[in-house]
């Protein structure tokens, strides 16, 4: 029986939402093939090697129980958790499946440890990860995939607001004002006047050391689950329809203005030049394992490329669960399937 090490939590803004993804998955995890070694991360980022029960991961009471520090072998020939207790057990594994959303888990730094040491990842390598989580370099590499992207223009911190304010000038609004690495649109600010644009540079370098100014895209946003590491699988797209603004951290979330359609209310033509491109960006930023990846559809039927979530939420009910459903594969299935994306049961 393989031995897979489960990283949730992490020092990112997107800590309690990872105690949900690690909670759904495992659950349902087919524990006749697989046997799960939890390492919780806290929000001051220590590692902490959990045995306690399941449920009480999502409302953070995980803490709460027994639980050693614990660290990784750097060794790639050993593959073990080393506690760091009096005990000083090392725990062999096979492979290491991070359900860490955000900087400090999605962004390939947790996937650079894991590969120094020689641990196979299930899901996005480092090289993919840091390329998804930076929206300018992940645009350019789309791009010369063969998918549109939003014009845009890139700052870095110290830059003049007058030189951001005429690049502003020069997209035209309404635009977005985001930080370049962050997760789950925090940072991420609608423009739809000059004089908002000082308070949303202020945001946006309050996340990153980088800005993005681009322009908004009329239409809706269009997602596609994607599953695999040689032949892929696309799962039906799904549709975010916003009443108002745009989907923020709060509305991903709460939906409290916006609706999930999945099935996407769109043509199956529509549906399959989706699911291709999607293919072609995935390939394009090296994931593997699985990830979603974002477009939007304009009004004229044209795909522009937003983003790729390499390590998107994961519940039950997460837009990425969704979508495989969709075509027949159910939770448990469809973990397992990640799985043995990289490890052979």
């Amino acid at each position: 029986m393989k031995r897979i090490v489960f990283f949730f939590g992490g020092r990112s803004t997107e800590h309690t939402v990872s105690l949900q993804s690690a909670h759904g998955v495992l659950t349902h995890l087919d524990t006749g093939r697989y046997t799960p070694l939890m390492v919780g991360i806290t929000r001051e980022g220590r590692w902490l090697y959990y045995t306690g029960p399941v449920e009480d991961i999502p409302s953070g009471r995980w803490q709460e129980h027994c639980c050693a520090p614990c660290t990784l072998s750097l060794n790639p020939e050993v593959r073990q958790l080393l506690l760091l207790d009096r005990t000083g057990a090392c725990l062999p594994f096979d492979a290491a499946f991070p359900l860490l959303h955000g900087k400090n888990g999605e962004d390939g730094t947790l996937q650079g440890l894991l590969e120094l040491a020689g641990v196979p990842i299930i899901g996005c390598g480092a090289l993919s990860s840091a390329l998804c989580m930076d929206k300018d370099r992940a645009h350019k590499l789309a791009a010369l995939a063969g998918a549109s992207v939003p014009p845009s223009r890139l700052f870095r911190r110290g830059a003049p607001l007058e030189q951001i304010a005429a690049g502003a000038a020069e997209l035209g609004l309404p635009l977005f004002v985001k930080p370049v690495r962050a997760g789950s649109s925090f940072g991420v600010t609608r423009v739809t006047a000059m004089e908002q644009l000082p308070q949303a540079v202020q945001s946006a370098f309050a996340n990153d050391r980088e800005l993005l100014l681009e322009r908004a895209v009329p239409g809706f946003e269009l997602g596609c689950a994607v599953l695999g590491s040689g032949e892929l699988t696309v799962g039906v797209p799904d549709e975010i329809a916003l009443s108002q603004g745009f989907f923020d951290f709060e509305e991903k979330y709460t939906l409290k203005t916006c609706a999930i359609h999945c099935p996407a209310r769109v043509s199956p033509e529509t549906a399959r030049r989706a699911a291709e491109l999607a293919k072609q960006v995935y390939r394009a930023l090296d994931c593997k394992g699985f990830a979603r990846v974002d477009f939007f559809l304009t009004p004229e039927g044209e795909l522009v490329f937003n983003e790729v979530n390499t390590i998107p939420g994961f519940t039950p009910h997460s837009r990425y669960p969704s979508m495989m459903q969709g075509i027949g594969l159910d939770y448990s299935a469809l973990i397992t399937r990640i799985i043995q994306t990289e490890v052979v049961a």
